[in-house]
């Protein structure tokens, strides 16, 4: 496709349903696109690296790739009850996890950022060693004792008692019992290059690829089972309806403070320099 746009986005269920609709052709008008499949550590990568024109990364990343990408309003994963969760495979206090060992699926994720700020707030003064481990190894290691704890998010919500495995926290929870804000998780990025017509095409695409899913929420099932093998259809759709929210479509000022409210943890100053914010 001459003249298409990049993009980049994870196989998860909240991703290959919001973007279906435009990447299969199906949104009138919208620019021709060609899809990556990746994990947000890649995508974060990309991003980094400028290498593509639309991406999906972590909130927590904005700050790395903010000279090259802007925030689109819609796409992202951002709401209530969706945050990470911290798992043992047994009932322990957050004080026993001095010299442990947390298993984390990337440190450089939204999630991994409010692990570190929960330990900084209930663990002053001690070290909390991490070890980068894939998403789909961090439950067992967990339960097999190789690893103390593990950072989880996304689908584990709704699996992870089959490990056997007890939450020590939820750490969206705790984000929205402390600041009554949204967790601001995945943000949708876009070259600030293309130009704000171009970036304002992408953005209403998005939007309406969510409200085709939303509408005709069989077209994609299949796609969205292919990329989501090993989960069941009961999980596949507990964790659209749960990740895939109003937001998505629309950012909307509540989750606009919440990102400048997370980004405050990593920028001096405020990081709204973009007209997006």
């Amino acid at each position: 496709m001459t003249g298409a746009l990049s993009l980049a986005h994870s196989p998860g269920p909240h991703d290959t349903f919001v973007f279906h609709a435009w990447s299969a052709g199906l949104v009138p008008r919208a620019p021709d696109v060609e899809v990556t499949l990746a994990d947000i550590d890649v995508t974060n990568s990309l991003a980094e690296r400028g290498e593509l024109d639309v991406l999906r990364v972590s909130y927590a990343a904005l700050p790395r790739v903010w000279d090259r990408y802007t925030l689109l309003p819609c796409g992202g994963v951002l709401g209530h009850g969706c945050g990470p969760l911290l798992l043992t495979a047994a009932h322990r206090e957050p004080a026993e996890l001095a010299g442990r060992v947390v298993a984390v699926p990337t440190e450089r994720s939204t999630a991994h950022l409010l692990f570190r700020l929960w330990a900084r707030r209930v663990l002053p003064g001690v070290e909390v060693d991490t070890v980068v481990m894939p998403f789909d190894r961090i439950m067992p290691a967990v339960r097999d004792g190789e690893v103390d704890a593990g950072l989880v998010l996304h689908e584990a919500r709704f699996t992870y008692r089959r490990y056997g495995l007890f939450p020590m926290v939820d750490l969206g929870q705790e984000w929205e019992d402390r600041t009554g804000m949204p967790v601001p998780l995945g943000a949708i990025v876009a070259r600030r290059s293309l130009g704000q017509r171009r970036l304002d095409e992408v953005a209403e695409a998005i939007r309406a690829s969510v409200r085709y899913a939303w509408a005709n929420p069989w077209v994609s099932a299949e796609y969205v089972r292919a990329h989501a093998q090993e989960m069941s259809p009961e999980v596949r759709q507990r964790h659209i309806e749960l990740y895939v929210n109003s937001s998505t479509e629309e950012l909307g000022e509540s989750g606009h403070q919440a990102v400048r409210a997370l980004l405050g943890h990593l920028v001096d100053g405020d990081a709204a320099t973009d007209p997006w914010w």
